[in-house]
């Protein structure tokens, strides 16, 4: 029932308020994100596999900027990241514009997290068993070290969560995720700004 239907009314309910209180905040972000980011814009919107594999344009906030070296090629993510995408990464308030994702229905609040389109095929069966719910802003995978521990043991992670789906189980992961963002908690991999990319497992 929870699955299938209250999940859904909880995603909405919850994102709508989330929007309208968030509002002077993410105002606030835009007009820093505009100014230290020129003209790279505010906004990162990207193509994503959502559920089932079924791609959608995720929108979250811009938190590096495009420079690129002298061959036209974009500078390392560390090089590109800027003081307030900084900030804005480390809070997690990129991810507040995913609200709108929800509203419409391509995510909800908690779920494996929507990768890279160029990902699927490198999936193992059991990997891509994380598909058959749909994505989240956040997941277990998140709360359980999120870009801090490999990608077999964030896959392990998401695939649990598949198997073990329940609102009791999306309220735990909601408000330790609230209680990790304020200690900012797995936010790169190590020496890394962000995540190494996914090639595949052995």
């Amino acid at each position: 029932m929870y699955k299938l239907f209250l999940k859904r009314v909880f995603d909405f309910v919850i994102a709508l308020i989330g929007l309208l209180l968030a509002s002077p905040i993410l105002l606030i972000v835009i007009v820093f994100l505009y100014i230290a980011n020129k003209e790279s814009g505010v906004f990162f919107i990207q193509s994503r596999p959502g559920f089932k594999g079924k791609e959608f344009r995720i929108i979250k906030f811009k938190t590096m900027n495009d420079k690129k070296d002298s061959n036209g090629i974009l500078l390392p993510d560390a090089d590109r990241l800027t003081p307030i995408g900084l900030f804005v990464r480390k809070t997690s308030i990129d991810e507040l514009p995913q609200l709108l994702n929800v509203l419409i229905g391509d995510i909800s609040l908690v779920g494996p997290r929507p990768l890279l389109m160029e990902y699927l095929p490198l999936y193992n069966e059991e990997q891509a068993r994380r598909h058959e719910v749909k994505p989240g802003i956040t997941g277990w995978a998140q709360v359980n070290g999120r870009n801090a521990i490999s990608w077999e043991e964030k896959f392990r992670l998401d695939v649990e969560y598949v198997d073990n789906i329940s609102f009791m189980m999306d309220l735990k992961i909601i408000f330790t995720t609230i209680k990790k963002v304020f200690v900012s908690e797995g936010i790169s991999a190590d020496g890394s700004a962000t995540m190494e990319k996914f090639v595949g497992s052995n």
